[in-house]
């Protein structure tokens, strides 16, 4: 009986794209993959570790498998991913209940790996980072009819606070040959949402042509037969072309979706992130997009309490919040890393402010994100079944103005059976505790 690999990856859909390479590497090489670690011979813990937060949860969620292995209940462990390629020997002197790390450089080697550690032999392998992998077959991990498509790793835009430079290396794109291969493959499958990612979306094709060139590669991607919806996630500000907004505004399948990381308003704080802009010409290159795209959805994450903040930063930041009426937004206090430049910046935030000032950020945003929902109302938009709940009587999935796991829900009745992954028109009638509720017509 071939051995049971059981996989617990954590993080953004950029880790989930790599762990999904390793599971179909193991499957090719003959182990059975489980769903369930119990009884898993070998677990794989495919970390993140960006942020004080994800490095919390991955070191529990390693601490968790090694008291499996000490119960019996699981064979060996294996930790993969950003934490695993960050602190290196930390990991194996630290939980010594860990049987191999390995650095994002060795994903490749991973069936050697696995088959090493199920051997008796612990391992410790780190590559090269511009070694991992960008292309091969995929298990997919997310429901059927959405995946992700990851077309570039890593990230030279080396902002002060942020590790993803040092962990991942510098911004390399895919060919778009092979990214396109993937995307008709995905389609052929049954994906119906296609989620564009990298650390910079909009950085595509940099380093390829000497210029961006995602709108070309969406335009590529929206001929592609078989997809119902394209949503691209991180964009940077500063390459916001026309040229994209036009692709974007043309096509029936891109969605005008646009998550925008902007982390701050301010100029100063800006530039001590390594970041551009202020806060008028950010709500200027808003107002373009929206004159563009008249319905688009803007998602953006802000980070509180950074190196400097005084509190005129902080009121600008709320200023241009209740400015920009972004539709979607997450906020964050700072997390100060280990090795980034901001780290070691003067005026560092006392941490409760930091949490403070996240707090009223969100409390901005949840009244400006209960009436944006209340504007839905009356509305009919397309949605995708994600499944049906007996108790309430009705389907539950998403209109198109959100994104997987990361925004809301639709919660609609239907006069006919429906399946999950259909995608359907949905006329929103009421709001419940930010959830939208209607039916299909």
């Amino acid at each position: 009986m071939a051995e049971k690999i059981g996989m617990i990856s954590l993080g953004c859909p950029k880790n989930q794209v790599d762990a999904e390479w390793m599971l179909a590497r193991l499957s090719e090489a003959g182990y059975t993959i489980t769903n369930e670690v119990d009884g898993a011979d070998l677990v794989v813990v495919n970390t993140c570790g960006f942020i004080e937060e994800a490095k919390q949860e991955a070191i529990e969620n390693i601490l968790d498998m090694a008291e499996l292995k000490k119960e019996g209940v699981i064979g060996k462990i294996v930790v993969t991913g950003c934490l695993a390629e960050r602190y290196r020997e930390e990991i194996l002197r630290e939980i010594p209940e860990a049987d191999a790390v390995v650095g994002l450089g060795s994903n490749a080697d991973i069936c050697d790996i696995c088959r090493r550690v199920l051997d008796g032999e612990t391992v410790e392998r780190f590559g090269e980072k511009t070694d991992l992998p960008l292309s091969g077959e995929r298990m997919l991990t997310t429901p059927p009819w959405f995946a992700y498509l990851k077309i570039a790793e890593g990230c030279s835009n080396c902002c002060s606070y942020c590790a993803i430079p040092a962990i991942r290396g510098p911004f390399r794109s895919r060919q778009p040959e092979e990214i396109l291969k993937e995307a008709k493959a995905l389609a052929a499958s049954g994906v119906k949402e296609l989620i564009v990612v990298a650390q910079d979306t909009t950085r595509y094709g940099e380093d390829l042509y000497g210029k961006p060139a995602l709108a070309a590669l969406l335009k590529a991607l929206d001929a592609v037969e078989g997809f119902e919806w394209i949503r691209v996630l991180y964009c940077y500000p500063d390459r916001i072309t026309d040229e994209l907004l036009d692709v974007m505004a043309d096509s029936r399948k891109i969605l005008h979706y646009i998550d925008l990381p902007l982390q701050h308003a301010d100029a100063g704080i800006l530039r001590a992130m390594h970041r551009t802009g202020d806060r008028e010409s950010l709500l200027a290159l808003l107002e373009k997009i929206r004159a563009r795209m008249p319905d688009v959805v803007l998602r953006t994450t802000l980070i509180t309490g950074f190196p400097g903040e005084t509190e005129a930063a902080f009121e600008t930041l709320c200023d241009f919040v209740k400015a920009a009426r972004f539709d979607r937004l997450g906020c964050f206090a700072y997390s100060p890393e280990e090795g980034t430049p901001a780290a070691e910046f003067p005026g560092q935030v006392d941490e409760d402010v930091r949490r403070a000032r996240g707090e009223t950020v969100m409390d901005i945003q949840s009244r400006i994100f209960e009436e944006k929902c209340r504007a839905c109302v009356g509305n009919v938009y397309q949605a995708v079944v994600e499944g049906y709940d007996p108790y309430t009587d009705s389907y539950f999935g998403r209109i198109w103005r959100d994104a997987p796991e990361i925004d809301g829900e639709a919660h609609f009745t239907c006069g006919y059976e429906l399946h999950e992954g259909d995608f359907v028109e949905v006329e929103i009638f009421d709001v419940r505790d930010c959830d939208l509720i209607g039916e299909v017509v």
